[in-house]
């Protein structure tokens, strides 16, 4: 297992590097001139020129890449054009708002979507399959910046909320970790995780069916096992390695920014922060939050490579 993980982490070296040449050299293609942007578009051109040169601007790419790369290797992000900030506070400051809505709608997300895939599963062409199998379709064809204005619509201006659930209108920040914060992100969460959890639904749906009609299943049955025994220990268990994938590949997603969702409902994440930089031609933000999202965006594939071994012994991680 140990020569595995460390093999895995060797490989994902070249996929950084790849990021890093891919978004360095990206950036430097989209049209608009950083020092221009710092010094003002009434900036004499001395002063600009005098910009340019202070970030290393006039360097070749090379160089430039270089020198970037050697930074972030050292924990140095950049500083942000826009505001003169470290990237890395910039980024750590958004980073742990769109980590705890990716938890809760990742949690909503297998909740819903394995009940419901179980429960189609084993009561396969009855009303209970074909009605959820509908309300999953419903959910992958909706967009999710669509569920969210209407959640807001319903919830937030329609009617009147309990206490529990704020008026988003006037939430423009996460809390603290805490029921503060965990009463601004519901209606976030439940956008996010219908989606997740209609895919999660149906994956669980077809891989449970291949599962149920082998022998082993059958053996267990014919022994006089309980079928609740039968379904969670034997069937599930070995039908969660393509689920667990679906899941890794979604939380993945959602670490590296919800745009619409934190648009919609103005939260300030790693997407939204990434979405404003572009916009702006904040190239040190776009390189460092997208080096983060890539960081743990293979981070979570390691671990979901990790854990299929955990649930099937068979799985050769050698």
């Amino acid at each position: 297992m140990l020569r595995y993980i460390v093999r895995r982490l060797i490989q994902t070296i070249p996929v950084f590097i790849g990021v890093t040449i891919l978004v360095f050299s990206l950036m430097h293609f989209i049209p608009g001139d950083p020092a221009q942007i710092m010094a003002g578009e009434s900036a004499p051109k001395e002063q600009v020129e005098n910009i340019r040169e202070r970030l290393g601007l006039n360097d070749p790419y090379p160089v430039q890449y270089w020198n970037y790369v050697s930074k972030v290797v050292q924990g140095d992000l950049g500083t942000s054009i826009r505001n003169g900030r470290d990237v890395t506070e910039e980024i750590s400051g958004r980073f742990w708002v769109t980590v705890e809505l990716a938890i809760y709608s990742t949690i909503l997300s297998v909740f819903l979507g394995l009940i419901a895939g179980i429960v189609s599963a084993t009561r396969k062409y009855s009303w209970k399959d074909v009605s959820l199998m509908v309300i999953a379709l419903f959910g992958l064809s909706m967009p999710n910046f669509w569920l969210g204005l209407m959640l807001i619509k319903w919830f937030a201006i329609g009617i009147d909320l309990p206490s529990w659930i704020p008026f988003i209108s006037n939430t423009s920040w996460f809390k603290p970790s805490g029921w503060g914060s965990f009463q601004q992100v519901i209606l976030p969460v439940i956008t996010l995780g219908t989606g997740g959890a209609a895919i999660i639904a149906r994956m669980t749906r077809s891989s449970m069916l291949e599962v149920i009609d082998q022998d082993y299943i059958r053996t267990a049955r014919a022994k006089g096992a309980k079928e609740r025994v039968v379904i969670y220990q034997h069937a599930l268990k070995n039908a969660l390695i393509p689920v667990v994938t679906v899941v890794g590949l979604q939380f993945g997603g959602l670490l590296g920014g919800a745009v619409l969702t934190e648009t919609v409902f103005a939260i300030n994440g790693l997407g939204k922060l990434i979405i404003d930089a572009i916009t702006a031609r904040d190239f040190p933000i776009v390189q460092g939050g997208v080096l983060v999202a890539s960081l743990l965006f293979v981070v979570v594939n390691l671990i979901v490579d990790i854990t299929y071994r955990f649930l099937n012994k068979r799985v050769d991680l050698n």
